[in-house]
C-alpha cells in the first residue's frame, strides 16, 4: 500500500540537508539577485595619514628594538574588511629598518615590491643574489619564491612601503614559506650573473631568456623623466599620466598578481568618475588633492596611503593650480585579467587609444622631385 504524501517544511528540509553537509541551491537565490548590476565594493574607502605613521613607526623602534626576529612593518587593514588585508586580494603597509641593521632573508609563496620612501644608495635588497639599491621612490621587485632580504649599512634610517598579494594567497590556500640558512644572503660576484643585465633591449644570444621571477629595480631617475615627457599628452581622462611598471622581458604586468601604475595628476586636473572590478592601493609620492569615492572625500598629501575598493565609482582631482601631484598605486588587474574579469564603468579605457601614428608626409611647394624609374 502506498504511503500518502506529506508535504514537508522548506525551512525543516534545510536544517535536514544542512545535518547532511548538503545545500539546496534555492538558497543562493538571493545572492544571484543581489549580483544584478555589479558586485558590492568590498571593503571601504580609508585613508592612512603620513603625519599619523610616521610617529608609529618610530614607536615601533622603541617597541621592536632590532630587526633580526621579526619585520618592523606597520600593515594597514581596511576597517571594512573581516580579515586582515588593505583590500579582498591585496596587503600594503610601511616598512622601517634602522641604521646598521639586517632583515633576515627568507622566501615565500606571497609576491611582494617595495616602493622606497626614503632611502640611500648604499642601503640594498638582495634578491636571489642580486643587489638591487635602494634609493629615494624606485620599485623592486620580490617576486614570488625568491629568496630575499634588507641592509641598512648607512647612518639613517630607510623606509620603504611594501604591498603584497596576501590575501589572495592566503585565499587559495597556498602560502609557504622558507628561511634561508645562515639569515644572509650571498651576493652574485659578478654583474655579468645578473639577470636584471638581460632585461633590456640587447640580450646574450646563447642563453634561453628567463621571463618569470626576475629580480628587478625600477629607477625613479629613470621613471620620473618619462613622466613629464608624457605631461603635455591627453592622457587618460579617467587617470591623468598613468604609466605602468612592466615586466621587460615578457611584457605585461608588474607581477603576475600585482600590477603597479605611476601616474601624474596636472595642476588642477580633475579626471572623470569611473569604476573598476579591481582594487587598488595608493601611495602620494608628491603633492597634495582630494579622491571622491562615492561620496567620501579623501584628503591626501605628500605620503599618505588610501585605499579605493573595487567596484567603487572614484575620481582624483589635483587641488594645486601650480603643482603636479605624482601617486604610486598597487592594483589587482592582472588576476582579474587571467580569468577575464576585468571591466569599467562607464566604459574601458585600458589601452583604449592608439598609440600615435606616423606624421602625414607633406608635400613641398618650394620645388619639385622628380623620381626615375631604375629602368630609364
Amino acid at each position: 500500500m502506498a504511503r500518502p504524501e506529506t508535504k514537508k517544511d522548506l525551512k525543516a528540509f534545510d536544517e535536514e540537508l544542512d545535518r547532511l553537509h548538503m545545500t539546496g541551491q534555492w538558497i543562493y537565490e538571493e545572492l544571484l539577485s543581489k549580483a544584478i548590476g555589479g558586485p558590492r565594493p568590498k571593503g571601504v574607502p580609508y585613508i592612512w595619514p603620513w603625519e599619523m605613521v610616521y610617529p608609529k613607526l618610530l614607536e615601533a623602534c622603541e617597541a621592536l628594538p632590532e630587526s633580526e626576529t621579526a619585520r618592523r612593518s606597520l600593515l594597514f587593514n581596511n576597517p571594512g574588511l573581516e580579515a586582515h588585508g588593505t583590500t579582498q586580494t591585496l596587503l600594503m603597509g610601511i616598512q622601517m629598518i634602522k641604521p646598521g641593521e639586517h632583515a633576515w632573508a627568507h622566501r615565500h609563496t606571497m609576491a611582494a615590491i617595495r616602493f622606497v620612501i626614503q632611502g640611500d644608495g648604499n642601503v640594498c635588497t638582495t634578491v636571489d643574489g642580486e643587489v638591487c639599491p635602494m634609493e629615494d621612490y624606485d620599485l623592486i621587485l620580490t617576486p614570488k619564491w625568491t629568496w630575499h632580504d634588507h641592509r641598512n649599512p648607512t647612518s639613517k634610517s630607510t623606509i620603504w612601503l611594501d604591498a603584497l598579494d596576501v590575501p589572495l594567497i592566503l585565499a587559495l590556500n597556498q602560502p609557504f614559506y622558507e628561511p634561508y640558512p645562515g639569515n644572509r644572503i650571498q651576493a652574485l660576484r659578478g654583474d655579468g650573473d645578473y639577470l636584471q643585465q638581460r632585461t633590456g633591449a640587447v640580450r646574450p644570444t646563447w642563453e634561453k631568456t628567463k621571463t618569470q621571477n626576475l629580480p628587478m629595480r625600477y629607477r625613479w631617475k629613470e621613471t620620473e623623466p618619462q613622466l613629464k615627457a608624457l605631461a603635455k599628452t591627453a592622457g587618460s581622462p579617467y587617470d591623468g599620466v598613468s604609466l605602468e611598471y612592466v615586466n621587460p622581458v615578457a611584457g605585461g604586468s608588474t607581477l603576475p598578481t600585482l600590477g603597479c601604475w605611476i601616474q601624474m595628476l596636472r595642476p588642477g586636473e580633475r579626471t572623470k568618475r569611473h569604476r573598476h572590478t579591481s582594487s587598488a592601493m595608493y601611495f602620494v609620492v608628491r603633492g597634495e588633492g582630494t579622491t571622491m569615492v562615492g561620496e567620501q572625500a579623501l584628503e591626501w598629501k605628500q605620503h599618505d596611503s588610501f585605499v579605493i575598493p573595487n567596484w567603487a565609482w572614484h575620481e582624483h582631482v589635483n587641488r594645486s593650480k601650480s603643482d603636479e601631484a605624482i601617486l604610486f598605486s598597487v592594483n589587482d588587474i592582472p588576476v582579474l585579467n587571467a580569468f577575464g574579469l576585468y571591466r569599467e564603468e562607464p566604459e574601458n579605457s585600458l589601452a583604449a587609444v592608439e598609440a600615435p601614428s606616423v606624421p602625414p608626409v607633406r608635400a613641398s611647394t618650394s620645388s619639385a622631385r622628380t623620381v626615375v624609374s631604375l629602368g630609364s
